[in-house]
């Protein structure tokens, strides 16, 4: 496995659309694999394949009971199939957009169909932070980003702040 590099807004790569995985082989169980090695590095909860620069329906989540890893789910071609009409305010945060945080308003129930690690379709249905976190990484599959859901004020303040950042990093 490997430690890929994961991509900062506002870098337009984050704006794509991916596109479904044809095929669960070996080569995207690799991927995975290295996407869940590279969350896990940088100390995250999801994952989708275009935040490491590649733009295919994949996804890795894993959210820690008890602040243990190890119970990881692999969500390839995702697609919500039911959302409840209640709704849930949670802070969220992005490995794309380090450091910035902000409340985002989502259902609080979602079921969804995917393809799971070994290409078996899957149903499954999530709340809470589950249900968030999975919202989230899909937004990733379709181009958008969790500041995509605040004011446009707040969101170029966030933008604006991770520009510079990319601007000091950049050797003279």
């Amino acid at each position: 496995m490997a430690i890929l590099p994961i991509i900062i807004a506002p870098d337009p790569r984050l704006k794509a659309v991916s596109k479904p995985v044809e095929a669960v082989d070996d080569e995207m169980r690799r991927l995975l694999d290295d996407m869940l090695e590279t969350m896990y590095d940088a100390v995250g909860i999801g994952l989708a394949a275009i935040q490491v620069g590649v733009a295919k329906r994949a996804i890795v989540i894993d959210i820690p009971r008890d602040e243990e890893q190890g119970n990881p789910l692999f969500l390839i071609n995702p697609e919500i199939v039911w959302r409840s009409a209640d709704e849930r305010v949670h802070e969220e945060g992005c490995l794309s957009l380090p450091e910035h945080f902000a409340e985002v308003v989502r259902p609080d129930e979602i079921e969804i169909m995917y393809l799971d690690r070994e290409g078996k379709k899957q149903t499954m249905r999530a709340g809470e932070v589950l249900s968030t976190c999975i919202q989230h990484e899909m937004d990733h599959l379709e181009g958008i980003l969790f500041v995509d859901h605040i004011s446009a004020m707040r969101r170029n303040i966030i933008l604006r702040k991770l520009r510079k950042l990319q601007r000091q990093k950049q050797p003279a």
